[in-house]
């Protein structure tokens, strides 16, 4: 039983130490002048159909939002780029 009691102290500092839900603090906004991100460079092109930025390629369907694929764990991503700019 004397074996428990460190083992119970850490994992109760551990709950007590877990930080607050994740709905309650906000996303911090990019600082001004900071590099597009592939979801701003979408938002702020609308006339581009498909964008990449050598990690993630983005496309603007006919209808509906933007979609973006995953980019891979190990992948430095570059300015974003238009590939193919939509037919007016």
């Amino acid at each position: 039983m004397c074996l428990n009691r460190p083992l119970l102290a850490l994992v109760a500092c551990l709950c007590l130490a877990a930080p607050g839900r994740a709905d309650e603090t906000s996303a911090p906004s990019a600082p001004e002048g900071a590099p597009a991100t592939v979801f701003s460079f979408g938002r702020d092109n609308p006339t581009c159909g498909e964008w990449t930025n050598g990690c993630q390629i983005c496309t603007r369907p006919a209808a509906g939002e933007m979609q973006c694929s995953t980019p891979g764990i190990a992948c430095t991503p570059g300015p974003p780029v238009c590939r193919v700019k939509k037919e007016p």
